[in-house]
């Protein structure tokens, strides 16, 4: 089969991911009696959101799984999703109104999650992994926080549902806040057993925005931990009121910076964010800080996340071209709408509005001379449906090296 046919079939596949990642998987759990869920395959940790559509206390679900030609689909499960995945006895397979898709394989469990830090504490409750390819590598991604203080002001972001996530599964798996010490030996052993090459360092805000110096001493341990200087870190951060403050991210030794305006209509805004305009100063000094940002740290080493489908398409794409036009990356993830957030209930776009955003969105990229190579080192994890379409494009996956003959029923 040749690159072009393969890319077709990779196509494919990218509009079946796009659809599950927005509708969901509808599943009965007890087919995972048959999956060894925390053995050899990765569990869910709530690290810091609940990405299914519902919560499910008590029952062990995947990460995700693997499609046939090679991409990574995020578990959403879903009850009332047309996609189900079923087992046959021998194999899991994902259905559409009953109509065999294609079989699929589940993540790996990464070999330092069966560890712990020298305080007892297991890796798998400090840093959540997310498989890549074997050419970039994989990420962890720390929420060095699984609490928000915007919630004690009433001024969460109405799309969010991390103090939400803390409450339902905090306790019953051990998730807490995590000090320097824990996050560099959990990133050291990912980094050495585990082919992971980047990190992601988040979290809620703190009270009285103490991020600086946390996040400094977490540079300082993971570099002493791993003995590099530059360990491929991104800071996620909150837009701070001092802008000389994103100075000290980089000289602190992280590679990245993150600052998520999540909406770009003025208008949206105030009203979807009401504890980033009150604490950080509101959109116009957010964007005024991630054009700080692009001069200090350099073209694709800052990013800007949108949650897709919260406002009308073209305002999102007015907002990622003015960044990228800046060199600054955007993440246009789908809008899921978390259980617990102020927004349950309500419904993300269709498939194809969200497909859409993301084809658009890597034009734009493309054009200011993006790669995958940049959207991998700005990104919490590298299965997003841009790193996909960077992906296909570039000819990166290994179907590209092995040339097998794969169908989607």
């Amino acid at each position: 089969m040749g690159n072009e046919a393969i890319k077709q079939k990779l196509y494919k596949e990218l509009a079946i991911k796009n659809e599950i990642s927005v509708e969901g998987i509808n599943v009965d759990p007890h087919i995972f009696e048959h999956l060894d869920l925390g053995g050899e395959y990765q569990e869910q940790v709530h690290l810091c959101f609940e990405m299914d559509h519902e919560t499910h206390e008590g029952i062990e679900m995947p990460t995700g799984f693997i499609t046939p030609g090679g991409l990574r689909i995020s578990f959403k499960w879903d009850r009332r999703s047309d996609f189900e995945l079923v087992y046959d006895g021998k194999q899991y397979v994902v259905t559409k109104d009953k109509k065999e898709i294609f079989p699929v394989t589940f993540d790996k469990r990464p070999n330092f999650y069966g560890l712990k830090a020298s305080d007892g504490t297991p890796f798998n409750t400090i840093a959540g992994f997310s498989q890549g390819d074997t050419i970039y590598g994989s990420t962890v991604s720390i929420a060095y926080s699984n609490e928000c203080a915007l919630k004690d002001k009433g001024q969460d972001c109405l799309f969010c549902n991390i103090n939400a996530t803390k409450s339902t599964y905090a306790e019953k798996e051990g998730i807490g806040w995590k000090n320097p010490r824990q996050i560099a030996e959990a990133v050291s052993a990912a980094f050495k057993l585990d082919g992971v090459k980047h990190m992601n360092l988040t979290g809620g805000f703190i009270p009285e925005r103490r991020e600086v110096d946390y996040y400094i001493d977490v540079a300082e341990a993971v570099q002493e931990a791993t003995g590099l200087q530059d360990f491929n870190g991104t800071a996620v951060i909150g837009a701070p009121l001092d802008l000389s403050v994103i100075d000290k991210y980089k000289e602190a030794g992280f590679r990245t910076l993150a600052m998520n305006l999540e909406v770009w209509d003025e208008n949206y805004y105030p009203v979807i964010l009401p504890g980033k305009v009150a604490q950080c100063g509101g959109r116009e000094h957010w964007i005024k800080a991630i054009e700080y940002a692009a001069k200090v740290f350099g073209k694709g080493k800052v990013r800007s996340g949108f949650v897709a489908g919260i406002e009308p398409k073209p305002a999102t794409l007015q907002g990622v071209e003015y960044f990228a036009s800046l060199g600054v990356l955007a993440l246009t993830g789908a809008w899921t709408v978390n259980p617990g957030s102020a927004l349950q209930g309500h419904r993300t776009p269709e498939a194809q509005w969200h497909l859409d955003m993301a084809y658009k969105c890597h034009d734009i990229f493309k054009r200011n001379g993006f790669t995958y190579s940049d959207y991998f080192d700005v990104a919490p994890s590298p299965n997003f449906l841009i790193h996909d379409i960077f992906a296909i494009d570039e000819e990166l996956l290994p179907v590209f090296k092995t040339a097998p003959v794969f169908s989607i029923v």
